[in-house]
């Protein structure tokens, strides 16, 4: 029995995950918990949203928030943030328009959090 904390969500509901009975999740408030401790343990292919900002000009501020649109490969966070680093948005931007189409390849985008 391995015990995480779940990330879906800020409740962080403290999952027990059985790995000699198939996975069976157990302390999740919502179905999301149990998909995370059994995709997390199971070693598969642990996934993360990544959230971040990159430069903006024209802005009334420097840094605009974006997010993944979706959940990327753990393994991909650091080449993902590499990119993050040479991107520079310019403004006008609404909140869910794409700043990065298919980021490092992995069938994400890179979507604004924010209008600026």
């Amino acid at each position: 029995m391995r015990e995480l904390i779940c990330i879906t969500c800020p409740k962080g509901c403290h999952l027990k995950v059985d790995e000699e009975n198939g996975y069976k999740v157990t302390g999740n408030g919502c179905p999301r918990g149990a998909a995370y401790g059994e995709k997390e343990l199971e070693c598969t292919h642990p996934t993360r949203v990544v959230t971040s900002t990159v430069k903006i000009v024209g802005a009334e501020i420097e840094r605009l928030s974006v997010k993944t649109n979706g959940d990327i490969p753990k393994e991909k966070i650091f080449d993902v943030m590499k990119e993050l680093n040479r991107v520079v948005v310019k403004a006008p931007v609404h909140r869910e328009d794409v700043i990065v189409s298919n980021i490092c390849g992995t069938g994400v985008d890179l979507v604004a959090t924010k209008d600026l």
